[in-house]
């Protein structure tokens, strides 16, 4: 039962469904279609799926706006195939939105954890947001520190609250944040996925029939831009390379974080100790990283536990000296929330003030990973946090500085530690290069899961993931990226050396991530929320305008350290689109060469060769249809398998899947043909290196449980349902194949297993002599010891390791990018396939050349 009503609570979102209008007469005949015989077969576990094309044609009629009126605007699911979404269907999944009751303990552990996870890289921007902007204007009056600080004050109240956690958020796909996520939760309600052999299984798993809504202004221009972005390649093509390029400025984001962090951190000791010099600043920098990033591992998980209480006092660090600051010097800094200070620090040096711009937006860093770690945490609760705590201790630490700074204006270096009182200096030191650990751990983090991402819709190459904990999916570690962020960190640290240099190119990489948030945001509120033309219009005007901004005061700089983050992004991008665009390519050429229904029907049971004893598992990354891997294998080997299962592998979002739910099966063309198609599901924990044994035992026992559970299935139907991929029965009942052996098509290869002396009658050729039926038993028994007699003759791994390249007559750059670029990505990522200790005796690969 409690399987059930875990399926039943995954049903309660309907969001990839399509709107159209029908009449009331086509809504009745819909509903009496449903309800006959014919109409569409209810989806069962094991059973055979068919995914029938809806007739979305209207007839035009003169009478237009008579028929308006009787015309209802029905959401209907797109056509699917079924096997496909049961594939990521596993009854121990638990819907995202349902929560446990109240519990103190779990809300206390809650709020640690996100101020950990969530807010670790907005907490340390106090420690150099002045620093970069009072490099660019000088402190010449009291009206200085209090422009900057409206500033500060306004853009940390529209960036991070108004933008990101009122609005943003809320633009998740099923709980999954970042800049891929809200391209997925659009590819689900509009087909403008240009990402190949995708099956968006979380929204059409929780599909329904019919949803009726009553039309307005809102729901008409949501249809009109779904219409505009489905029939425009452009758009899609668009929308795709936003999302690319959002992806490269927020891995660069990432590696920049932590250097700007970290060194600015350990520049307070030239505070603390005034001899020392900048390379003792670098080298203990250079040796925190390297310890963060050896344990970015377990931080994932064990530290995790920790560093949640350690921001706790962080920010309550930050609202202490801004009060000891305030009432020490003075509450003068409040005037700073008057908006005629910014105006007046514009005018007064307007030139200075739009460069200091880039260091004003520091203050707002951090604020693409709240979104990004949003899978960790319910959203009510990430912005009841935000709200309570971060920002008020951000503000107070803010008036705290700009309080020091009004009464000490010479100081315009490392303000932060200079504003600390002198008895707290050293306990203060040492917790913000703790509190700047944790914010770099923060953006780790968010890269791990916006790589996950990209890898799952196939536009980075695929790589090794490590799951840290059993409790929560989303705790994830990837080796490889790890050490290439260590290393490319290490990098920029070493080039600039000093964090005005650094802060130069992390407001770039801000700004880059922001405008794509700001644009795909945008086109959320149209499509999906279908949200009033105001507030769409408010908001793309409001953060577009003060983003293009704060991004011209930022290019100013590229000079100054911005081009190492371009080039550094420039060379993501290009990874993504290259593994992207060949990827798509190597998907349209299999989808192309896929052996039709047509020649299987032609080729007979038998498959046009003989059938020799034993299982051939066939792994192929396409679900439906038989690949053309399978051709070769039948053009090339002299004998094939009595038994095919088509394998694919599955990642489903649970930590475990039982062994009763591993495998699904769907029949392949008719009973006689004896081929299989199989999803072999794996949960995030899961142990994917199983023994090559164990993997067929288990194969073969789910094999056999679905023939069984077919064959009740079966004797409760008609006859005409029999064949579960819908194809007509080949009418003939014996077939010669070319060594002159006779064949039944019911039962091939099963003679020696009959259970009667009944002899298959001889005949010259194909002809139309009819056996007796038998019955579900008979051939149950039949079916049974068929697979009793492969299993014992042993199992054969059948793997295509394809070759991708250019045609000939493609031009030069295809051939360049095909040829090389993706040939070099693909030999040094990880297989789709499951890992395992297959013996050579028993695996065949085939290095097949695909022209695209």
């Amino acid at each position: 039962m409690a399987a059930e009503s875990s399926a039943a609570g995954s049903m309660r979102k309907a969001p990839s469904m399509e709107w159209r209008w029908v009449s009331a007469g086509e809504e009745e005949e819909e509903g009496e279609e449903e309800a006959r015989p014919g109409g569409p077969a209810p989806v069962g576990r094991g059973g055979s799926f068919e995914s029938e094309d809806e007739n979305d044609d209207g007839d035009d009629d003169d009478d237009e706006q008579q028929e308006e009126a009787r015309q209802k605007l029905i959401r209907t699911g797109p056509s699917v195939d079924w096997f496909d979404v049961e594939g990521n269907e596993v009854s121990v999944a638990q819907p995202l939105e349902d929560y446990e009751e109240f519990d103190l303990g779990r809300t206390v552990f809650l709020a640690l954890q996100t101020l950990a996870v969530v807010f670790g890289d907005i907490g340390i921007s106090p420690l150099y947001t002045f620093d970069v902007m009072f490099n660019k204007y000088p402190i010449l009056g009291e009206e200085d520190v209090l422009g900057a600080l409206s500033l500060v004050l306004y853009t940390l109240i529209l960036m991070p609250l108004v933008k990101y956690v009122l609005v943003v958020l809320w633009a998740n796909d099923d709980g999954e944040g970042g800049i891929f996520a809200m391209y997925s939760l659009i590819c689900r309600n509009a087909k403008v996925s240009l990402i190949p052999s995708q099956v968006q299984a979380q929204a059409e798993k929780r599909m329904s029939s019919f949803r009726l809504k009553l039309p307005t202004a809102e729901l008409e221009r949501s249809i009109k831009v779904k219409e505009k972005l489905e029939s425009s390649l452009l758009m899609k093509k668009l929308l795709l390379g936003l999302v690319l390029f959002g992806t490269a400025m927020f891995i660069s984001n990432g590696v920049i974080t932590p250097a700007m962090s970290v060194l600015s951190a350990v520049s307070g000791l030239k505070v603390g100790i005034p001899n020392a010099s900048q390379d003792v600043v670098v080298m203990i920098s250079i040796a925190l990283l390297v310890i963060l990033y050896s344990l970015q591992r377990y931080a994932t998980s064990k530290i995790g536990f920790v560093v949640g209480p350690c921001l706790l006092i962080w920010f309550c660090c930050l609202g202490g000296i801004g009060i000891c600051n305030l009432s020490r010097y003075g509450p003068a800094a409040f005037k700073a929330f008057n908006p005629l200070y910014a105006i007046y620090y514009f005018g007064k040096n307007p030139f200075q003030a739009w460069l200091s711009l880039g260091g004003c937006l520091l203050c707002a860093t951090g604020s693409e990973a709240i979104f990004a770690n949003l899978c960790y945490f319910p959203v009510r609760f990430v912005q009841s946090m935000f709200v309570l705590l971060v920002l008020p201790c951000l503000v107070l630490a803010y008036l705290g500085q700009a309080a020091f700074l009004i009464a000490s204006q010479k100081s315009s270096e490392h303000i932060f530690f200079s504003s600390i009182p002198s008895g707290a200096f050293w306990p203060v030191f040492l917790l913000a290069n703790l509190a700047a650990l944790i914010a770099s751990r923060t953006m780790t983090i968010a890269i791990f899961q916006c790589l996950k991402q990209s890898i799952s819709l196939g536009c980075f190459p695929r790589l090794k993931i490590v799951h840290t904990s059993r409790k929560f999916m989303a705790k994830i570690y990837i080796p490889v990226v790890n050490w290439l962020l260590l290393a490319s960190c290490l990098g920029f640290i070493v080039l600039f050396r000093s964090t005005y240099d650094v802060g130069n190119a992390y407001a770039i990489a801000e700004l880059g991530v922001m405008i794509m948030a700001t644009l795909y945001v945008t086109i959320i509120m149209l499509l999906i929320w279908e949200t009033h033309i105001i507030k769409v219009i408010s908001f793309l005007t409001t953060f577009l305008f003060l983003e293009l901004i704060f991004l011209s005061s930022a290019l100013s700089s590229v000079g100054d350290g911005g081009w190492a983050l371009l080039v550094y992004a420039s060379g993501l991008l290009m990874i993504m689109f290259i593994w992207n665009y060949g990827s798509k390519l190597k998907y349209d050429s299999e989808v192309r060469q896929k052996l039709s229904k047509d020649l299987m029907r032609k080729l007979g049971p038998n498959l046009g060769t003989m059938r020799a004893p034993g299982l051939g598992l066939v792994y192929s990354e396409i679900v439906k249809g038989v690949p053309a891997t399978f051709g070769h294998f039948l053009t090339a080997l002299p004998a094939i398998h009595s038994i095919i299962v088509f394998v694919c592998i599955r990642n489903v979002p649970v930590p475990v899947v039982p062994q009763s739910e591993r495998f699904l099966f769907q029949r392949v063309c008719s009973r006689s043909y004896h081929m299989f198609r199989c999803i072999a599901r794996y949960g995030y924990k899961d142990k994917k290196q199983e023994h090559h044994n164990t993997f067929e035992r288990l194969l073969i026992e789910g094999l056999e449980k679905f023939i069984q559970r077919e064959a009740v299935e079966l004797s409760l139907q008609s006859e005409d349902d029999i064949d579960s991929d819908d194809e007509p029965t080949t009418p003939t009942r014996i077939i010669t194949a070319a060594n002159g052996s006779l064949y039944s098509l019911d039962v091939p290869l099963m003679v020696d297993f009959a259970p009667t002396n009944e002899a298959i009658p001889e005949s010259p050729s194909c002809s139309t002599p009819q056996d007796p039926v038998l019955g579900y038993t008979e051939n149950l028994e039949l079916e049974l010891a068929f697979i009793k007699q492969a299993k014992q003759t042993g199992a054969v791994y059948l793997i295509d390791n394809p070759i991708v390249k250019a045609r000939k007559d493609s031009w030069f750059f295809k051939k360049l990018t095909i040829n090389y670029f993706f040939a070099f990505l693909r030999n040094n990522c990880r297989r789709a396939v499951v890992s395992m200790s297959i013996p050579h005796s028993n695996l065949l690969q085939v290095r097949l050349t695909s022209y695209v």
